[in-house]
């Protein structure tokens, strides 16, 4: 069955479009930067119409986790590339001459005991601000930027967010909201997930969600003295599921049809470009693509039969991706065993978009 996009996937939010053809003027510009436990991402924009346009981005493999699991601290060497990166960032800031922005910190920063002392030398060399947000206003701004991808068919929603040091699960029930409001009905949650008793809007109503501190990257760690490549992936896949005991829809059975989950994390990214056979990630096939369970579980297949150097040297993942790719598909494989769905929607959108929406929204320059 070939590859499906649903009906206004390129919408809002929109990342890639041509460049802009006069030099912006910097009080219209928004950054958002998202430093997590693997990567450190960042993206320069203007509101468009009901999107927005971006000039300029910035997205680094960083670390900043490693080794937290077991010493429970930032590592020297983490830090220090860590702060490299975000060299970078404020030199690009600086260049866009860039006023309104949100620059957040994630699970690794929540988790590690030298956490301040961490900000502080980041203020003190490169002079920008980091936040720790809670784990509630991650999944809100994850959801809030899949909100394009939102079928009108939908009566029962699972935004997945797999990141490098936890994973984000928000259940959402659309059955009280037209159809052809449910995507505004989720950008509208980024106030919050109780709904607001006097807005005029149908509301999307939050049955449940679940900040699992489990990524990547430490869900990796717990689980690298098993020699056995394929052992490993089923104790990461069987342990992942353990954790979700507490979110209440984990024992309700659902059914497929009025269903949808859409996922947002590298590791599915990486999924939907091997299904494609992409040698060079295209963003623009990517995102908004629908795969089934089937196609799913043809990819982490194939991955677990290439081995560890096999997935080393395949174009498809990357050097970059090659190292979590398993612990990232063991995550995805245990959620599509406990929800099986005819469709997974890829979402190549995330925490970034989520931010620069909430604050366009916030300052009432997006077009309703």
């Amino acid at each position: 069955m070939p590859p499906e996009r649903p009906d206004g996937a390129g919408a809002f939010p929109k990342s890639v479009e041509p460049p802009a053809p006069t030099v912006p003027d910097p009080a219209s510009l928004y950054a958002a930067l998202d430093l997590g436990t693997n990567s450190c991402r960042m993206l320069i924009a203007q509101p468009k119409g009901n999107q927005f346009h971006v000039l300029d981005s910035f997205s680094k493999s960083v670390q900043l986790g490693h080794g937290l699991e077991t010493s429970g601290r930032l590592s020297r060497g983490s830090i220090q590339r860590t702060v490299q990166a975000l060299r970078i960032c404020q030199s690009k800031l600086r260049k866009h001459d860039v006023k309104r922005m949100r620059l957040v910190a994630t699970e690794a920063c929540r988790r590690a005991t030298n956490a301040a002392s961490f900000l502080s030398q980041v203020r003190r060399e490169t002079s920008l601000e980091l936040e720790i947000i809670e784990p509630e206003e991650e999944a809100r701004l994850a959801v809030v930027s899949c909100a394009p991808l939102v079928s009108s068919k939908a009566e029962q929603l699972l935004v997945v967010d797999i990141g490098g040091g936890s994973t984000e699960l928000v259940w959402i029930d659309l059955t009280r909201v037209p159809p052809a409001e449910r995507a505004r009905a989720i950008m509208r949650l980024h106030a919050g997930f109780k709904p607001d008793d006097v807005s005029p809007f149908a509301a999307a109503r939050v049955v449940d969600w679940i900040s699992v501190p489990l990524g990547v990257a430490t869900l990796r760690e717990q689980f690298n003295d098993v020699a056995d490549d394929a052992a490993r992936f089923a104790l990461m896949s069987w342990f992942f599921e353990e954790n979700l005991s507490a979110f209440s829809p984990y024992e309700a059975e659902q059914t497929r049809q009025n269903f949808q989950i859409i996922g947002t994390s590298g590791t599915i990214t990486t999924v939907a470009a091997s299904h494609l056979g992409l040698r060079r990630y295209d963003r623009n096939k990517v995102d908004g693509l629908r795969m089934t369970s089937d196609q799913i579980d043809t990819v982490i297949r194939d991955y677990l039969s290439l081995g560890p150097a096999g997935r080393r040297n395949d174009p498809r993942i990357g050097r970059d991706r090659q190292a979590l790719i398993m612990s990232g598909a063991a995550i995805l494989q245990a959620l599509l065993r406990i929800w099986p769905t005819d469709r997974l929607s890829v979402a190549d959108r995330g925490l970034r978009e989520g931010l620069l929406y909430a604050q366009m929204s916030e300052d009432g320059v997006l077009e309703a």
